[in-house]
């Protein structure tokens, strides 16, 4: 089965090597090789956050996206390794307009499987959606404070940058979660 504690252990010892993102999504990797032990242990009703591991240098997250849920384009300010143990994450990737701009214009996505890890670095921003059926869990490691770091989310247009609100994405959690559930009552 998989636990939490001795995998944050084990992320906290990736952080001492010489390429820190790496020695995390080899963490990643061998966890997500085997996807339904993470699934068991976690066992997600509803899409949302659960804060695994808060530190100055590490933070992880285990997120559950409802389906047809998006949440809006964001950045982190810091690189992240994420691991797919159920359901499917799509990535939309955005970069600014110009040197300086607000503004976000699209530069490609990715979709995430079960089983499939991703590093994403420090200036990535990105919008993530479950276009699926199910619920997608996911584990999200940071390489840094998540939780205090200044960043920034950008409204569906494209245009409006603005600061980053968790109060907003519990929000767009909730909301999915109301629309997922009024489909199967």
């Amino acid at each position: 089965m998989f636990d939490v504690d001795d995998f944050v252990v084990r992320c906290e010892e990736a952080l001492t090597e010489t390429e820190p993102r790496q020695a995390i999504r080899e963490v990643l990797v061998r966890v997500m090789s085997e996807p339904s032990k993470v699934g068991d242990a976690f066992q997600p009703t509803e899409g949302g956050l659960t804060l695994l591991h808060h530190a100055e240098d590490l933070t992880i997250l285990h997120v559950v996206w409802a389906p047809g849920m998006k949440i809006y384009p964001h950045d982190h300010r810091m690189w992240a390794a994420i691991g797919i143990y159920s359901g499917q994450e799509d990535n939309e990737f955005f970069r600014r307009r110009g040197p300086g701009e607000r503004t976000l214009v699209e530069s490609g996505g990715k979709v995430l499987t079960t089983g499939d890890t991703v590093v994403l670095g420090d200036a990535t921003i990105h919008a993530v959606s479950n276009t699926g059926s199910r619920l997608t869990g996911a584990i999200h490691v940071y390489g840094g404070d998540f939780v205090n770091q200044r960043r920034s989310q950008w409204d569906p247009g494209l245009v409006d940058e603005q600061p980053f609100d968790m109060d907003e994405a519990r929000r767009q959690f909730a909301a999915a979660n109301d629309a997922w559930q009024a489909m199967h009552e």
